[in-house]
C-alpha cells in the first residue's frame, strides 16, 4: 500500500489521489518509453540475443575465478578445460546470422588461448558490450511493467479505501434519517418470540434425542444454503451413525469421553473407539446449537428476511412443535404486515449510531466528508480507467 493512504479528510484528500495518479502516470510513461525501446529493436530479435547473452555471460562468471591465476594459486586445468569445452560448444550452436556474432566469435577467440588471465575476461565482457545494452532493453520493460503495476495497485488500493468510507458515510446518512422514536417494539416482539422459541426446542431436541438423531439432522441441513451449520467431522458422523454408542445422547456421549479408557469399557464395547472419535469432538459438541435457525437482530432487509425464512421453515419444522413455525411463519410475514423499513431502520440506528456520529450528523460534517471523498473517488477510479492493467 502507498505511504498516501489512510489520510484524512479536506484538501489532502484530493491531493493525495492527485499524487498517487502523478505516480501512476510517471511510470505508465516510462514503461511505454521501454516498450517503445523493445519494438524499434524487435522484441524477438532482443529474446533470441537475450538467450545466448546470458548463457555465454553465465559461462563466464561461473568459470572466471577457477580458469584464471592469480599468480599466487594454480589454474584449476580441469576447470579450465571443462570452460573451454563448453565456450567452444556454445558457439557450434550459436547461429551465424545472429546479430552480433563477431562480439561472440570475439569471446571464443579470447578465452581460446593456452592461459586466460582476468583482463581476458574483462576484455570479453567488453567486447558483449553492444549485446548488453541492447539486451538491458528487456530488463527495463519488465522493471518498468512492474513498476506501473505497483502505482495500479496503490491507485486501485486508495479508490478502494475512498469507495469504503463513501459505502460508510453513506449508510451512517441513511440511519440518520432513521425515526429514532419509531415503535421497534412491532419488529422486536414476534423476533424474539419466534428466537426463544426455536432456542428451547432445539435445547429439547439436542438433550433428549439420541446424538445419531441430532447429527442426522445437521447433515440435512446441507441443502438449505442459507442454514449455515458447520456439518459433522466425518469421523464423528461415522461413528455416532453405526456404533451402539450413537443410540446415546449427546451430553452421554460427551460424559463418556471424559471417562477414562478403563472406566468406558463398563459403558461402551470399544472404548478406545469412542475415545477416538468423540473426544476430539467434544467442542463441536457442545456448540451446536440453535444460532443458524433464529432471526438475526438488527434484522435483515426484507429479501434476505423471506428467503431465509423460507430455507429455515423445513428445517425447524423437523425439530420444533407447530407453535414455532407459525412464528417463523409470522416473522416472514413481517414486511407486509407493518412498516417493516422504517422500523429496521430505527433499530439499525439506535444500535449504530453513537453520540460521536449523531453529532457528526447533526453538525453536517459527514455530508462535508462525502463532499471531500466523492472527487478524489473520481480522480482516482477515472485514472484506473485510463490505464488499464497490463
Amino acid at each position: 500500500m502507498s505511504e498516501h493512504a489512510g489520510v484524512s479528510t479536506g484538501d489532502d484528500v484530493q491531493a493525495d489521489a492527485e499524487a498517487l495518479v502523478a505516480d501512476l502516470e510517471r511510470a505508465a510513461t516510462a514503461f511505454e518509453e521501454a516498450r517503445k525501446r523493445v519494438e524499434d529493436a524487435g522484441p524477438d530479435r532482443l529474446e533470441r540475443l537475450s538467450e545466448y547473452y546470458d548463457e555465454i555471460t553465465t559461462l563466464l562468471d561461473r568459470y572466471e575465478e577457477q580458469a584464471t591465476s592469480d599468480g599466487e594459486t594454480d589454474v584449476d586445468m580441469a576447470a579450465f578445460i571443462e570452460f573451454q569445452e563448453k565456450v567452444g560448444r556454445f558457439m557450434d550452436r550459436l547461429p551465424e546470422d545472429i546479430d552480433h556474432y563477431d562480439a561472440f566469435d570475439a569471446v571464443d577467440d579470447q578465452m581460446h588461448q593456452k592461459w586466460v588471465k582476468q583482463s581476458d575476461f574483462e576484455a570479453a565482457r567488453d567486447a558483449l558490450e553492444p549485446i548488453a545494452d541492447l539486451v538491458e532493453r528487456l530488463d527495463e520493460r519488465q522493471r518498468t511493467l512492474e513498476r506501473f503495476r505497483e502505482a495500479r495497485h496503490d491507485v486501485a488500493a486508495r479508490e478502494r479505501e475512498v469507495s469504503q468510507q463513501i459505502d460508510d458515510l453513506e449508510s451512517l446518512l441513511a440511519l440518520g434519517d432513521a425515526d429514532l422514536d419509531a415503535p421497534v417494539e412491532k419488529l422486536r416482539e414476534p423476533i424474539e418470540q419466534y428466537n426463544r422459541s426455536v432456542t428451547e426446542a432445539f435445547e429439547t431436541f439436542k438433550r433428549e434425542r439420541s446424538a445419531r438423531d441430532v447429527l442426522a439432522f445437521v447433515e440435512t441441513t446441507a441443502t438449505y444454503p442459507l442454514v449455515e451449520y458447520r456439518q459433522p467431522p466425518e469421523d464423528l458422523a461415522t461413528y455416532v451413525a453405526d456404533s451402539e454408542a450413537g443410540t446415546e445422547t449427546v451430553s452421554t456421549l460427551l460424559e463418556y469421553a471424559e471417562y477414562s479408557t478403563s472406566k468406558l469399557q463398563h459403558y461402551v464395547p470399544d472404548a478406545r473407539e469412542l475415545k477416538r472419535n468423540v473426544a476430539t469432538h467434544q467442542t463441536y459438541l457442545r456448540r451446536l446449537d440453535a444460532e443458524p435457525l433464529t432471526v438475526s437482530w438488527p434484522p435483515p432487509n426484507p429479501d434476505t428476511l423471506w428467503w431465509r425464512c423460507r430455507e429455515v421453515i423445513p428445517v425447524v419444522d423437523q425439530i420444533a412443535p407447530d407453535g414455532t413455525v407459525t412464528k417463523l411463519r409470522a416473522v416472514r410475514e413481517l414486511p407486509q404486515s407493518i412498516d417493516y423499513e422504517r422500523l429496521r431502520e430505527s433499530v439499525r440506528a439506535r444500535d449504530q449510531l453513537d453520540d460521536s456520529e449523531r453529532k457528526r450528523l447533526e453538525s453536517g460534517a459527514v455530508e462535508a466528508e462525502l463532499r471531500t471523498l466523492e472527487p478524489a473517488r473520481t480522480t482516482l477510479s477515472e485514472a484506473l480507467e485510463e490505464y488499464p492493467e497490463r
